[in-house]
């Protein structure tokens, strides 16, 4: 187990020239067990003997099967590749129905899960490994993959979308981590009919709720004929209509329904925050009082930031940042809808209150804090990335601020000991760092205000934001609950396009002194 074979031609024992790297185009497997963490916590020892009889009995022989090889096991997952990404597929399929038959007799929580990833790409082959950009993407597809699915790049799509008798759900281009291009990601359904029956109950849900809708109306109309006075209907529609007394100020023109919808992601230029409703208007809901997302005041100092963990966490280097204040919380949902009232945020959040806003885009971002500081007369932003990291950190420099090893209970990820959600717990459902901030690791991605480059090479050293240059991509800081616990370290850093709205993105704001 754990040892390539097959992987190159003619001699196997011989080791390479020296100065070559062995490269071939291949089809590669990453599974990885979800919320592997919590299992283990609950049942260490019975929980390892189950992933060791499942490795030996269901996914060592699917994959010789399938013709593939085992690159490795990782303890909660596996590598593998083929030359056939229509073994490697079907074998992915045989893994996870297997699975299901497993798990049938289980309770929920302690089912073993894999989600799994599946590219096509050039790789570098090693005796014990194998390295390049195409095992990389496969890795981040497994990464937002649900438990128990297969999910595959577009390049596998294209090479057996006519030969494996499946359905496919299209799930759009995707920004991944260190990957300049976008990826087209597909879900994998095993049932050729799956992909319709979907859309045929989409429809027939649209389509209920549409009829619903017309006879909530025409009861309405039907009720207030009914509930009329004799007569009185008829006298209404002879009667003259009287206009009202003009006011001293002219009365704003009716808004159309059309500004009232959730806007798509704004262009890179924010646009301005309405002005206030003049006195004769009627109170609106951004006229109670604001309020502000509660603040903790960071003292200034030097620190080591970044790690040698990831190349974009690269070089380790020493940053004096200023005094400053940043949220103690995720900016929330109710405070998100505050500046969506106002018509200076793009869209109305749906969600808890006390949840983080999420779905957000740089842009959006921008936009709150640029409606916050002029509604507050005090110099909100977004904190610099360099500031994230040391109110993060908490005056620590160890791998997570609680410690080197990862602890339950201290973030929201899908590997840190909890359930697996389909959203981020409410703002504050962990425990502080040191310096009384929650959720600086896990819950949401949070945007920052820097420009997203790959190393920190010619970064500044004082605490400002690295901006300039080509700005379509900006940095993202703590991971979410969707992502592993690799994701929850300080020093983790991503980029994402400027414009674009996903799902785990949120945000926190910062104060200048």
């Amino acid at each position: 187990m754990g040892e390539i074979r097959n992987f190159r031609s003619g001699n196997h024992d011989e080791p390479p020239p020296h100065g070559s790297m062995p490269r071939r185009l291949a089809a590669i497997i990453v599974g990885d067990i979800a919320s592997y963490s919590r299992l283990m916590q609950a049942d260490e020892e019975g929980t390892h003997v189950r992933v060791k009889r499942i490795e030996r009995d269901l996914i060592q022989p699917s994959i010789v099967e399938h013709h593939g090889a085992l690159v490795k096991t990782t303890g909660d997952g596996f590598i593998a590749i083929f030359d056939s990404p229509v073994e490697a597929v079907r074998c992915s399929i045989v893994i996870q129905q297997n699975l299901v038959g497993r798990n049938a007799t289980l309770p929920k929580d302690s089912r073993i899960e894999y989600r799994i990833g599946v590219n096509l790409g050039d790789v570098i082959v090693e005796p014990d490994d194998i390295y390049g950009d195409g095992v990389n993407i496969a890795t981040r597809i497994e990464g937002i993959a649900e438990p128990g699915q297969v999910y595959i790049s577009g390049a596998i799509y294209e090479q057996i979308k006519h030969k494996v008798v499946c359905g496919y759900e299209s799930l759009g281009d995707r920004k991944v981590k260190n990957i300049t291009d976008p990826v087209r990601v597909y879900r994998v359904l095993p049932d050729a009919d799956a992909v319709a029956r979907t859309r045929g109950r989409r429809e027939n849900i649209l389509i209920f709720l549409l009829g619903v809708t017309l006879l909530v109306i025409a009861s309405g109309v039907l009720w207030y004929l009914l509930a009329q006075p004799s007569g009185r209907v008829n006298e209404q529609a002879a009667a003259p209509t009287v206009a009202p007394v003009a006011s001293p100020s002219p009365q704003p023109p009716p808004r159309d329904a059309a500004t009232q919808a959730p806007q798509p992601s704004p262009s890179l230029a924010a646009s301005s925050p309405s002005p206030a409703p003049a006195p004769s208007q009627a109170p609106s809901p951004s006229a109670t009082p604001l309020r502000e997302p509660e603040m903790i005041a960071i003292r200034g100092g030097s620190f080591a930031m970044g790690s040698n963990d990831d190349p974009t966490e690269r070089p380790v280097h020493q940053v004096t940042v200023k005094p400053f204040s940043v949220g103690k919380y995720p900016v929330t949902v109710k405070e998100w809808n505050e500046c969506a009232a106002a018509k200076a945020c793009g869209f109305t959040a749906n969600g808890k209150d006390d949840a983080p806003i999420t779905n957000v885009s740089w842009t959006d971002a921008k936009q709150y804090a640029a409606w916050l500081a002029q509604a507050t007369k005090k110099p909100y932003r977004l904190p610099s990335e360099a500031e994230w990291e040391y109110a993060a950190r908490g005056g620590t420099q160890t791998k997570y601020w609680w410690g080197d090893k990862l602890q339950p209970g201290m973030a929201g990820c899908k590997d840190c000991g909890d359930l697996a959600a389909e959203q981020p717990a409410k703002v504050g459902s962990f425990k502080p760092n040191p310096f009384g901030l929650h959720d600086m690791g896990g819950g949401v991605d949070q945007w920052v205000e820097d420009c997203w480059r790959r190393t920190y090479q010619g970064a500044p050293g004082d605490g400002s934001a690295w901006t300039g240059a080509d700005c379509s991509s900006h940095v993202l800081r703590s991971g979410s609950w969707k992502n592993d616990s690799r994701y929850v370290r300080p020093s983790n850093r991503d980029g994402y396009d400027t414009n674009v709205r996903y799902p785990t993105h949120g945000f926190r704001v910062a104060l200048s002194p």
